[in-house]
């Protein structure tokens, strides 16, 4: 593992609303009309305006992701990806991991240097959060040994539970 990549990977603690970096993910449904959980913090941070915009993206399929503004939020961009419902299928992590690589192609194609994900699939969706963090941080690695843009890419978890699941696998890679 280049340690330039792993440098570039943080885990934060608390609410991705909060996060003051080029775009945060948001684990969306496939309406990206709002719900609960991350999705609607998300929504609620942003304001109205975020509601409006997503009305204009006809939706979003499971594994794809689109980009709307940040709105009232501290990051200028929100990316809403359509996390996989949890079968214990080899088909789940297939559509997990192009959550991910299909946020980091958008944030690629707007230039942004920084970006910070939820624990895609993890709330009500199911994914198992060992499981998850592991396809995440993978598919994370992949991506910035192959791209120098992306110079911050943070793993903003809920719980400190969570958290530490990323923080041991990561040290783990290290």
């Amino acid at each position: 593992m280049t340690p330039s990549a792993l440098d570039r990977i943080e885990v934060y603690q608390g609410d991705i609303t909060k996060l003051d970096v080029d775009a945060i993910v948001n684990a969306a449904n496939t309406s990206l009309l709002g719900g609960g959980g991350v999705d609607g913090a998300i929504h609620r941070a942003a304001g109205p305006e975020l509601l409006e915009e997503c009305r204009t993206l006809g939706g979003c399929p499971t594994g794809e992701a689109r980009i709307t503004k940040g709105y009232n939020l501290p990051a200028r961009h929100v990316i809403h990806t359509v996390g996989p419902v949890y079968k214990g299928k080899p088909s789940d992590a297939d559509l997990l991991s192009a959550c991910y690589k299909n946020a980091f192609k958008l944030a690629e194609d707007y230039e942004l240097s920084s970006i910070a994900f939820p624990a895609i699939s993890c709330g009500v969706y199911g994914y198992p959060i060992h499981e998850a963090c592991k396809i995440a941080v993978d598919t994370t690695l992949g991506v910035l040994k192959r791209t120098d843009t992306l110079e911050r890419v943070v793993f903003a978890l809920f719980s400190e539970a969570d958290a530490a699941t990323y923080r041991n696998y990561i040290d783990s890679l290290g």
